[in-house]
């Protein structure tokens, strides 16, 4: 038995104590207070920018929260993702969780420990031909990239949290050990082909060269290791010239290497229990040779010790992916995307793997690779066991370069990051290097299946990334023009679905309706119509609201200052002509019959002051003036006031005509002229009809206009293009006698309230979606150029679901804009969290794929349009949630992430 044996089995049976804390070196203190002022330096510029300073660093710091470790400051350089580093893991471990993504071809070596020293470790590595003899046991390793090892730990790591939710765990901490630096010298000679390794005690801490005897002692079972990051290769490759040699003649490489190793329990005695990984974070070249590793053959400077992982490592793997971003200034947007994005499966999982891979640097639509370099090292460090938020300031600088509407610290929609940066990510992922023409077909009656392929494959020949596999489904649009009714099917890609809300779909109008019936006051009627409808739509939900009869029509009227300003005739006509201020009647009237003109009675107090809502009716039978008035009278008549408010003023009045017969409605029309001489003045009378001579009658548009009651007048006198327009000159002494504040009350069809709060709104996500989906005109901007017109129509157009993506990303557009108002709606949306079922919503069936979806993620809006903050709720695990807010991570109940803030939705296939 050697000597480094032997001190092996005694240290066993007589198990030393941790001497950590009482090895740490005046020259570690001194680094830790280096990085301390270092950060709080480079803190100093954007400190007027980045909100909650304190709360970021201080709060958090002491947070007693029971999943958050204590933090450090720990710069964003200190985990350079420049160059991919190379981790040592058990093999055991990585077979368990490793991936289709993750199987490669490796190399095996046999590790055996030939020290004869108390303070060197001495290794032999050989490579092993024939693999197949070497069994999985529990002293066999791996040697992986980066993005293997990440994405091995993030599979433990959501293993253990799906296990945990089903209680089936024991209640001892289940998860890896400490983390600790490791200093190892690695000879290769070339004449021999074999490896040599050194692990120094004088370079490593006593603690940690005491668990690296543990990890590599052989003396009881042969250490296995394997490597699958293809970097010992390199050593076999690299020419021998150049070389520096040993005492014996022979070219040697020496390589320094700092390792991270994920500690293991202070005794080992070989039952392959333990885990392990060693993080190659540095690999150095010493004075005596240089190697080329991931493609860098510079010297470096000596080893630095990374010990930003000592501490609470193991609540900081149980809670991978919990990492919070520092807001750089109204950088909330961004951040609350960014999280969603960061727990998007598979997409982590590409990004923690070898994606530089798929980077197309020829496209011209991309950005040189450079977006997706810069998501995926910022993701890495999202998904990289550490505990102190980061400051995606790289990642911002790369945004604001492709798209400067993001640059500044002005707050943004977080909607429009995302489209733009999944947008990005897949134009610098896009697999298709030469993107093929394809001329576009009719669908000639073919089936809708055939076509719907034919439109995915072209799509695809040219669209080829990750972002289509996860995030990319497909529409069928159905066009249909109104005149020659063409229909044109069309399957189109989507990326993400933008959902109206009902109060934008729909339009809540406020208008006058004015019966000419001489019994009806005016009434004010609020009806609610599709907000891209037509007069058709406006008018049948009016009729139903004032219950319009059979022989009954509406006429619908602008008023502008006080004289109707234009007639709204074409039932097709667009309701976006009608504006919110705009203040708009509805006349109800007998349905038009050739020998009934209209006619429009505007009022006026006195010379050129005209008041109120002007009147229109019907005039029948007309044969002087007194039919003009009589018409007048009759739809007035709601408006006067009690005989007993006015009896007074009309005691002795003077001038005032009636009928002969009171029993007779109208008296006879034939002989108006003649009986008008003889009357008087009445008030009460049965009808209600009241015969004034105080008002006086103008014909608006004709020289000396003014209508004489005894002369003859017809109808042939009258403007015949458009309705003839009298004035009516009312007296003192008649204003008195009606209530005319009734015509002067007329609202605006929509008057917002601005400051006062509305009662809050509830609707299902499915009704969002019928209303996506709803058969609706095209509008006058977005007219169809019909192929058998020959000219734009505007068309009918309808969509329906027709292949849907792995991952559903809903916007729920919250944010109305025109031209005179920016509002945004506090609705609540119900949605399911762990069953959105869209089977029905699809039109083309197929039973190999499930139309069923699972919450993961909410991007979250609060406040209103001038600030606002954005937050994201995160599952993790089975059925935890989490609030990312900014740089603070809290755990959330799953009742609680259902609020009316919700403004974009992440769904995953069941």
């Amino acid at each position: 038995m050697t000597r480094f044996s032997e001190r092996l089995r005694l240290r066993w049976l007589f198990p030393k104590p941790t001497r950590f804390l009482a090895l740490v070196s005046l020259s570690t203190l001194h680094n830790l207070c280096k990085s301390l002022v270092g950060f709080l330096l480079s803190q100093t510029l954007p400190f007027l920018a980045m909100d909650n300073f304190f709360s970021d660093y201080l709060t958090d710091d002491f947070d007693s929260s029971p999943y958050r470790p204590h933090r450090r400051f720990l710069q964003d350089h200190d985990l350079d993702f420049a160059h991919e580093r190379v981790y040592l893991l058990p093999y055991r471990w990585l077979v368990e969780m490793e991936g289709e993504a993750d199987r490669r071809e490796g190399v095996l070596y046999t590790v055996t420990c030939n020290s004869d020293s108390d303070s060197e470790i001495s290794l032999h590595l050989r490579k092993e031909e024939e693999r197949h003899k070497i069994g999985v046991s529990g002293r066999q390793y791996a040697l992986v990239p980066e993005g293997v090892w990440l994405r091995t730990l993030k599979r433990y790591n959501d293993s253990n949290n799906e296990v945990k939710d089903l209680g089936s765990l024991s209640n001892a901490e289940d998860c890896l050990p400490e983390l600790f630096p490791l200093q190892v010298k690695i000879f290769f000679s070339l004449e021999t082909s074999s490896l040599e390794a050194k692990i120094s005690q004088k370079e490593n801490v006593a603690d940690f060269y005491e668990k690296a005897c543990d990890v590599f002692n052989s003396a009881y079972n042969p250490v296995h290791i394997w490597d699958f990051s293809g970097q010992t290769t390199q050593f076999f490759l690299n020419d021998k010239s150049g070389l520096p040699h040993d005492s014996s003649g022979q070219s040697v490489k020496e390589v320094t290497l700092e390792l991270q190793v994920h500690g293991l329990p202070d005794s080992m005695r070989g039952n392959g229990g333990n885990e392990m990984i060693l993080d190659r974070s540095q690999m150095e070249c010493s004075h005596s040779g240089s190697v080329t590793m991931n493609g860098s053959t510079d010297n470096v400077a000596p080893c630095k010790t990374a010990n930003y992982f000592r501490g609470s490592s193991c609540r900081a793997i149980r809670s991978l992916g919990l990492t919070g971003l520092q807001n750089l200034g109204n950088t909330c947007f961004m951040n609350s995307a960014i999280q969603c994005l960061a727990h998007t499966p598979k997409l982590v999982d590409f990004f923690l793997g070898d994606y530089h891979k798929e980077i197309n640097y020829e496209n011209p639509l991309g950005m040189n690779g450079e977006l997706a370099l810069a998501f995926g090292d910022l993701l890495r460090k999202l998904w990289v066991p550490r505990y102190i938020p980061i400051a995606p300031r790289t990642f911002k600088m790369k945004l604001a370069n492709f798209a400067p509407q993001f640059s500044g610290y002005s707050q943004h929609d977080s909607q429009e990051l995302l489209a733009f940066l999944l947008d990005g990510l897949h134009e610098d992922l896009n697999r298709v290097k030469r993107k093929p023409y394809h001329e576009v077909k009719d669908a000639d009656g073919r089936p809708d299946e055939e076509v719907a392929e034919e439109y995915w494959r072209n799509h695809l020949a040219r669209n080829d990334s990750i972002v289509v596999d996860l995030c990319q489904g497909q529409f069928r649009s159905t066009l249909v023009c109104p005149i020659c009714k063409k229909v044109s099917i069309t399957f189109d890609p989507f990326m993400y679905l933008s959902l109206p809300l009902p109060s934008t779909t729909i339009r809540t109008m406020t208008l006058t309706v004015i019966s000419t019936d001489g019994i009806t006051l005016p009434s004010t009627l609020t009806v609610t119509v599709p907000k891209c409808g037509t007069l058709k739509d406006l008018i049948g939900a009016l009729s139903t609201s004032c219950s319009l009869k059979e022989d009954e029509t509406l006429l619908v009227a602008e008023i502008y200052k006080n004289k109707i300003f234009r007639v709204f005739e074409n039932p097709s006509e667009s309701l976006g002509e009608i504006r919110d201020q705009d203040k708009v009647v509805a006349y109800r009237m007998q349905k038009d019959t050739e020998t009934t003109p209209l006619v429009v009675f505007v009022h006026e107090r006195s010379v050129e002051t005209l008041f109120g809502i002007p009147l229109v009716t019907r005039l029948s039978n007309i044969s002087c003036g007194y039919d003009v008035q009589r018409e007048f009278l009759k739809i007035i008549n709601p408006f006067v006031m009690r005989a007993k408010d006015v009896s007074d003023d009309c005691e002795n009045n003077e001038g005032i005509s009636k009928r002969p017969s009171e029993d007779d409605e109208w008296g006879d029309t034939t002989n108006s002229c003649a009986i008008g001489n003889d009357t008087d003045s009445i008030i009460g009378t049965d009808d209600g009809i009241h015969l004034s001579t105080d008002f006086e009658f103008y014909l608006l548009g004709m020289e000396n206009g003014k209508i004489i009651l005894d002369k003859p007048l017809t109808v042939t006198t009258l403007p015949r293009k458009e309705p003839p327009v009298v004035v009516v000159l009312w007296s003192d002494k008649m204003l008195k006698m009606y209530n005319t504040s009734l015509l002067d009350s007329l609202p605006e069809v929509f008057k917002s309230q601005l400051f006062t709060k509305r009662i809050e709104e509830s609707v299902s996500i499915y009704k969002c979606l019928e209303a996506f989906l709803k058969e609706e005109p095209l509008g006058p901007e977005d007219m169809w150029y019909c192929p058998n017109c020959k000219k734009p129509q505007q068309a009918t157009k309808k969509l329906d679901l027709w292949r849907l993506p792995e991952i559903l990303v809903v916007h729920l557009k919250r944010f109305s804009y025109s031209r005179y108002l920016k509002n945004k709606l506090e609705t609540f949306v119900d949605f399911p969290i762990n069953n959105l079922d869209l089977s029905t919503y699809v039109a083309y069936g197929n039973s190999q794929s499930t139309d069923r979806y699972q919450l993961y993620a909410i991007s979250c809006h609060y406040g209103g349009l001038g600030g606002g903050h954005y937050t994201a709720f995160v599952r993790y695990g089975y059925d935890k949630w989490y609030d990312f807010d900014d740089s603070r991570v809290e755990p959330v109940n799953e009742d609680t992430i259902k609020t009316p803030a919700a403004y974009v939705l992440f769904y995953r296939k069941v």
